[in-house]
């Protein structure tokens, strides 16, 4: 009895190892399952694709006793101890006969052979896979063998892209017919490659109705919804125009807005109440910081008309408010069609002084403006004691390349030869095609003509900034224009036609090339400086240190192109003339930014600079600037600062420079110290302070917002009706105060055609 009940308690031990040992077999098996079904769902490893989980069993019992992984490119065995080392071994290194780089579509793959028979499927898992299997196809009945057999075709004819799609893993799961289990075949779908991605979505439709909660992922809160939509309206508003509020409707911008979890956007919505309500908070702190001030200046800019304002010649003015502080902010915009008579210039000048300042006016220190017409400025000025009205440096300089154009002979000589020149290589055919040749041979890649300004009539001014590219395009071809001429078909044109002979002499000519350089080096060294003014933005008391720069500048152009100086130094004084203002020199005196040191050690006003017309100019517009009473004070206290100017401390202080971290430039470390000097430790200057202090802050060039073309042509377009030009006001103005809270002076197209000319 013992020995019995001892063998039949290791009977009993043995069958529960068994069974222990089929259970952790089939938790193995079906762990591998899942991992495999999350991969073809895109959720997991590549190699699941082509590796499929198997159970063997035991011939004698028919219990399951390991997990295999199966090849379903070739049929081969594997241990399933390490899926990843065995893809790498099998598929990656080659070892597959018929794995390559585009997987094929799981509907291809074989049943395992019969000699290894797969486990049945839970109950869950049948009913998934009938589940697919009804969705994809519709017509099969119950039995799986009762499914038509799959029309087999050329497998190029399926996109290399389309890879294992949830369509194609709900067709594996259909068992194929027997004659079908050794074939590598194909779905031949009625609609060609077009339907695999409809059949995509079907099976994607049949797991969301077959798990209809599954999550999409953590939500925004309305709270990052909110300040998303915000953010993306300012982004319009601030694009002014470069972005259309159409866009938002666009499919693809409603597609990212949906991925990114935002609602989609009202473009009523946008140019209605959004919009009103970011013009108000613009507006508040706009005015807010005008409040704070003491006093100000108007900058107003656009007066004079740009080519191409708009379908009807709209054109934009700019209403800028320059405070002490440095900082700048919007005030209005206003939309002048064709020529503005210099009356209605001065009204809306007036008209925003008062809007700003109320009953009192004398908060305004003056007005800069763009070349529009002086008279207006003039009258203001003489109407209104206190105010300072200047012309636009930036358009004084511009200005001069014009000069120099009418009354220099070199200009009229260099313009006229390289305008004949262009216009031969462009008009004529055959010496166009060999010049294009030559560019391409040169260039491999790009050919063109040269820029050249159109023919103009009788009483019409070239536009400068043509004729400088027209001389640019002509000395960057010098090269090749000299190879033109040798060619053996333009020296035959030379014999037929005395313009090809003429041109051919002037481009062999090195005096010709000598004076194109020297007028396109004097048009480089104006508009550079003007550049570097638009960029820096200059006040009053730099302008007689740039004029005398420039000066310098040219005598040195002078010398290096043996250019008598006489003629060029006439035509600089006579626009230097025109664009002079009192306040230049009072400015440049009254700023500690440019005391001298002398023998002494102290620093005194630069009088030695001046011309004495010049220094009668300080006094009358010191006078003129504060009341009659105060008119001798101030005198005295003008002699007082030009015999004992500043401590020297305070004065090097004032002058600390440091490198600009943009351009590498030395400038002043803090530009409000020549302010601030005026109003703390030279409190004892009662009244010159108050000059001084209204005087040294103005600015010289009225540039600062830059609208783009496409906002201008937008207003050509819808700007006549009352709501369509309320609208552009607002967006102007959003615009405008975003950008001078940045400091950000450019064009947002103009850095486009800088990044589009690079090459990378």
């Amino acid at each position: 009895m013992a020995t019995a009940n001892a063998a039949a308690s290791l009977d009993s031990v043995s069958v529960s190892a068994d069974e222990m040992t089929v259970k952790a077999v089939h938790k193995r098996y079906e762990g591998l399952v899942t991992v495999r079904t999350k991969a073809i769902k895109g959720k997991g490893a590549w190699y699941w694709a082509h590796l499929e989980p198997i159970l063997v069993r035991n011939n004698d019992t028919g219990m399951a006793k390991a997990v295999k992984l199966r090849c379903t490119l070739c049929d081969a065995v594997f241990s399933a101890s390490n899926p990843s080392r065995t893809a790498s071994e099998h598929l990656k290194r080659g070892t597959c006969p018929n794995f390559t780089s585009t997987p094929k579509p799981i509907s291809s793959i074989s049943p395992p052979p019969s000699s290894i028979s797969p486990s049945p499927p839970p109950p869950s898992s049948r009913k998934r896979n009938a589940s697919a299997a009804t969705a994809v196809a519709v017509a099969a009945s119950s039995s799986s063998y009762q499914i038509p057999p799959l029309a087999v075709v050329d497998p190029s004819r399926f996109c290399a892209e389309i890879v294992y799609s949830s369509a194609a893993a709900a067709a594996a799961a259909l068992p194929l017919p027997p004659q079908q289990h050794h074939q590598q075949q194909h779905l031949m779908l009625s609609g060609g490659k077009e339907d695999l991605g409809a059949l995509a979505m079907l099976e994607d439709s049949v797991k969301k109705l077959k798990s209809p909660k599954a999550s999409p992922g953590p939500a925004l809160s309305k709270t990052q919804i909110d300040s998303a939509v915000g953010l993306l309206a300012d982004w319009l508003y601030e694009s002014c125009g470069a972005a259309s509020f159409s866009c938002i409707e666009h499919p693809k911008f409603k597609a990212f807005l949906q991925q990114v979890g935002l609602p989609p956007m009202s473009r009523r919505e946008l140019a209605g109440p959004r919009l009103d309500a970011r013009f108000e908070e613009a507006r508040a702190e706009s005015e807010a910081k005008i409040r704070d001030a003491l006093f100000f200046q108007i900058a107003s800019d656009g007066w004079k008309a740009r080519d191409g304002g708009g379908a009807a010649g709209e054109n934009l003015v700019n209403l800028i408010v320059n405070l002490p502080n440095g900082t700048s902010v919007y005030r209005k915009a206003v939309f002048p069609a064709g020529c503005v008579p210099s009356k209605y210039a001065e009204e809306i000048l007036w008209e925003t002084i008062t809007d700003i300042c109320g009953g009192s006016v004398r908060r305004c220190a003056g007005i800069v403006a763009d070349r529009f017409k002086a008279k207006a400025l003039r009258n203001l000025e003489n109407q209104n004691h206190w105010m300072v009205n200047l012309s636009c440096q930036l358009q004084g300089f511009s200005s001069l390349i014009k000069d120099f154009s009418k009354e220099l002979q070199l200009f009229k000589t260099v313009t006229e030869k390289c305008t004949k020149l262009a216009n031969f290589f462009n008009k004529k055919s055959q010496v166009r095609n060999i010049f294009l040749r030559y560019q391409l041979q040169e260039s491999h890649e790009h050919a063109g003509l040269l820029r050249a300004p159109p023919e103009l009539g009788r009483g019409e001014t070239v536009n400068s900034s043509l004729v400088y590219a027209m001389l640019e395009d002509i000395l960057n071809s010098s090269r090749l224009l000299h190879v033109v001429v040798i060619d053996e078909s333009y020296k035959t044109l030379c014999v037929e036609d005395p313009v090809a002979l003429e041109v051919a002499e002037m481009i062999r000519d090195v005096g010709f090339w000598t004076e194109l350089e020297a007028v396109h080096s004097l048009m480089k060294l104006v508009r550079t400086m003007a550049q570097e003014m638009e960029l820096e933005r200059p006040l009053i008391g730099q302008c007689l240190p740039l004029w005398d720069d420039l000066r310098a500048k040219v005598r040195e152009w002078c010398a290096k192109y043996n250019v008598a100086d006489g003629p060029v130094e006439r035509v600089i004084e006579r626009r230097f003339k025109k664009n002079y203002h009192p306040a230049w020199s009072a400015a440049f005196i009254l700023d500690p930014l440019y005391l001298m040191k002398d023998n002494s050690g102290k620093y005194l006003p630069p009088f030695k600079r001046l011309k004495p017309e010049q220094e009668k100019d300080v006094d009358k517009l010191i006078t003129r600037l504060v009341s009659r009473e105060e008119a001798h004070i101030a005198l005295m206290e003008l002699m007082k600062w030009r015999s004992e100017g500043l401590d020297p401390l305070y004065a090097q202080a004032v002058q600390v420079k440091q490198p600009d971290p943009m351009t590498g430039k030395m400038k002043v470390a803090n530009p409000q110290s020549s302010r601030l000097v005026w109003e703390t430790c030279l409190s004892e200057f009662k009244s010159l302070g108050k000059v001084a202090a209204r005087l040294i802050f103005l600015h010289a060039t009225s540039c600062g917002f830059k609208c783009n073309w496409s906002f201008l042509r937008w207003v050509g377009a819808h700007g006549h009706s009352r709501a369509g030009m309320e609208r552009a006001q607002k967006m102007v103005f959003i615009a405008a105060h975003a950008k001078l809270e940045r400091r950000d002076f450019s064009n947002e197209e103009e850095k486009d055609a800088e990044l589009f000319a690079n090459e990378y």
